[in-house]
């Protein structure tokens, strides 16, 4: 058996095998048939070269060539509709069914009329037979032969070059695979056919007909590609190492047969054997060593900056400021990969939104905020991985699917190359927006899988620096409310040094007074008189005054005083009564309308008045700010401010229902209205955060009831207050 006849008949497998596996992985169903019909058609021409080359007569040699030459006929029909399926182009219907047309003509003057169509077969290279075109020098097949070898498989190929040069990404690598294979089947089957005119060069071409359906089964079944050149260099070292492995052993058998069988009598065929297992078994171990040695070679400033963003990832965790660190990763990744641009999204738990926090490449224009339901939200969090646009644009391409259409329009309009997801365990933190390389080139695997290790040591860094920001806020409010706390504290001294102050002036202005009623104006002139009773009408209305700040001290007093701690049976009236007396002075109560909307048998609750008063002073501070807010953001005509108490027995508690008709609370805040330090006044001097988190401690710890809380954005708030009815 020669060389052309031994790769013949592995190239026969190789195509079968790598038939069945398109068609078994291909996700585009038609491309996967044609291209299993266009390797099954090279297997059949592979299969007749094998048998005519090891023909003995010239009559099995030419039925053979028969065979062989179906082979030879099909693929280029095949090849070109496999193009446009490729690419998906609509060719010419009429142009594509003329083409099959013309490849049945060739198949049937092959076999009904060969004379027309072949010639004869010659021994050639003193090793096997061949097809002889002088024989008969047939029109019809020169015209197959440049028909189909040349414009079928030329024009198309012109197409691929085409779409090659305006693509990007996958995409571009995909076709680059698909080239390459085209370039090796190609060029391997058109040497093959010199020997025919006559031109004798020895056809090793058809180690490229081997070698062919692997670069295009990889660019047509993957969608992850690796970069061409790994793949191509691969092939060689493989090609190389493997000739070797196999051709030594061969020399040696055919070149040293003589020599080995002097040495080594009927058993010299053990040289050759031992050799080729000795040569089998380290062929691995070097295929491996120089695939390796060439890959550090061809991506050794790819493994620099995949180097350079493990170390950074590292550093990231001592980073505290959010957008100092967000703003580092962006910077990071855009100069060291030197991509063309890089965004970073986050999730707001407040919006249930992903809000762009950092950009780098300030003249585009980013997408501002994701929606949390997003479709392509919802692809990320299922998948986990990294999606690169140029893999969704091809599946939705071959599926047709509405979901990969969302998708693909949704990493459009983010002018996204590449999506990394950052999650922390099962938390979906947000993501990074990848744009193309400057040089062009892939996202390969080995990319993909460092930004992964970023975006994992990312989610820790901004976890961080997002609690030491939430620490900070807190502290802040902490420290605002020990400022109230103590000047409730130092209330008590307060108001005795005010009051001291209000009751000087009392007396000063009752003594003036009483002092102006004794003395004799009957002589003075009218113009002193009416000064007399002006400074008279002053000194009342400083009296007037000075009751009135002794009532707000009072209050306040009331307020900030710890209060005892006994619990008594208590009237709705009495807690709002009371109420009413402090919260007079914080809020306007000709703003709005308060209704009591209860009897006056309502049962008594059982609770500590001070503590009870605090919490309904709560509920119409916030109800009055949540009026103001509304009259300002909605100015509605006729809108009036009105709180409503309700109330109702049930099961042994007494049902308050505190109802308002102002701003209301946004749907994102309801679940987050009862968190300490939480706040949706308009500005944070307005409030703490703590007045609902302490009413519903007291409420639930202290007087053993429950609070619930309603709202709708626009309508009004509603809370639901349950305390034990008094025995």
């Amino acid at each position: 058996m020669n060389l052309f006849t031994s790769v013949s008949l592995l190239a026969a497998f190789s195509a079968i095998i790598l038939s069945l596996f398109t068609i078994l992985r291909g996700r585009n169903k038609k491309v996967s048939l044609l291209f299993s019909l266009f390797v099954s058609a090279t297997a059949i021409w592979d299969i007749g070269a094998f048998k005519f080359s090891s023909a003995i007569t010239q009559d099995s040699a030419f039925f053979w060539l028969q065979i062989a030459y179906l082979g030879a006929i099909l693929p280029p029909v095949f090849y070109y509709h496999l193009v446009f399926a490729l690419l998906n182009k609509k060719s010419n219907k009429f142009f594509l069914a003329f083409n099959y047309v013309i490849t049945i003509f060739f198949i049937v003057l092959l076999f009904l009329r060969k004379d027309l169509f072949l010639g004869g077969v010659r021994f050639v290279f003193n090793r096997f037979y061949w097809h002889d075109w002088f024989i008969n020098r047939s029109l019809i097949y020169l015209l197959f032969f440049f028909y189909s070898w040349w414009f079928m498989m030329g024009y198309p190929f012109l197409l691929v070059v085409k779409n090659y040069v305006n693509s990007i990404g996958s995409r571009r690598n995909q076709l680059k695979y698909f080239i390459v294979g085209s370039v090796f089947g190609w060029a391997g089957a058109i040497l093959l056919f010199l020997p025919d005119f006559h031109i004798d060069i020895y056809p090793f071409s058809i180690v490229f007909i081997l070698l062919y359906p692997f670069p295009l089964v990889y660019g047509i079944v993957k969608y992850r590609l690796m970069d061409i050149r790994v793949a191509i260099t691969r092939t060689g070292i493989f090609v190389a190492i493997y000739s070797i492995v196999l051709g030594l052993p061969f020399i040696l058998a055919t070149t040293f047969k003589n020599l080995l069988v002097d040495l080594l009598g009927p058993t010299w065929w053990m040289a050759p054997f031992g050799l080729l297992a000795a040569l089998a078994t380290i062929g691995p171990f070097i295929y491996i060593y120089v695939s390796r040695r060439a890959e550090e070679k061809l991506f050794k400033e790819q493994k620099r900056y995949q180097d350079t963003l493990k170390h950074a990832s590292i550093g990231m965790t001592r980073i505290r400021e959010l957008k100092r660190l967000l703003s580092l990763i962006a910077h990071i990744v855009t100069k060291v990969v030197k991509i063309s641009y890089v965004a970073i999204y986050l999730y707001n738990e407040d919006t249930n939104e992903y809000i762009l926090q950092v950009n780098r490449d300030h003249q585009r224009t980013f997408l501002q905020k994701l929606k949390a339901d997003n479709p392509l939200i919802s692809w990320i969090m299922l998948k986990r991985e990294p999606v690169v646009y140029e893999e969704i644009k091809r599946q939705m391409e071959d599926s047709n699917d509405f979901t990969h259409k969302l998708l693909e329009g949704n990493m459009k309009i983010l002018a996204a190359s590449v999506l990394i997801p950052i999650f922390l365990e099962d938390r979906f933190m947000g993501f990074v927006v990848l744009g193309d390389k400057v040089s062009g080139q892939i996202y390969t695997p080995e990319d993909l899988n460092v930004f992964q290790v970023l975006a994992s040591q990312a989610a820790l860094a901004i976890e961080n620096a997002q609690f030491y920001e939430e620490a900070k806020e807190m502290q802040g409010q902490i420290a605002q409310a020990e400022k109230m706390a103590t000047i409730g504290t130092m209330a008590d001294g307060l108001s005795h040094q005010i009051n001291n102050r209000f009751y000087a002036l009392s007396l000063i202005a009752g003594d003036t007074i009483d002092t102006i009623k004794m003395a004799d104006t009957s002589k003075c002139t009218p113009e002193v008189k009416e000064m007399i009773e002006q400074i008279n009408h002053a000194l009342e209305r400083i009296q007037s005054n000075v009751m009135q700040g002794g009532e707000v001290v009072k209050g306040i007093l009331k307020y900030t005083r710890k209060g005892d701690e006994k619990f008594e049976a208590l009237s709705l009236d009495q807690i709002i009564d009371g109420t009413i007396e402090m919260v007079q002075f914080k809020v306007k109560l000709a703003e709005f309308d308060l209704v009591r909307n209860y009897t006056k048998d309502t049962p008594r609750v059982r609770g500590n008045l001070t503590q009870l008063e605090e919490v309904f002073f709560n509920f119409i501070d916030n109800a009055y700010d949540s009026i103001v807010e509304r009259s300002l953001a909605l100015k509605e005509a006729g809108y009036r401010g009105k709180i409503v108490f309700s109330a109702q027995k049930q099961d042994g508690t007494l049902k308050i229902i505190i109802e308002d008709n102002g701003l209301g609370v946004k749907d994102e805040n309801i679940k987050k209205i009862f968190t300490p330090f939480f706040t949706t006044k308009i500005s944070a001097r307005k409030g703490t955060g703590l007045g609902l988190y302490v009413i519903k401690k007291i409420i639930e710890d202290t007087h053993k009831g429950k609070i619930s809380f309603e709202s709708q954005y626009a309508k009004g708030t509603r809370f639901v207050v349950e305390l034990p009815i008094a025995n």
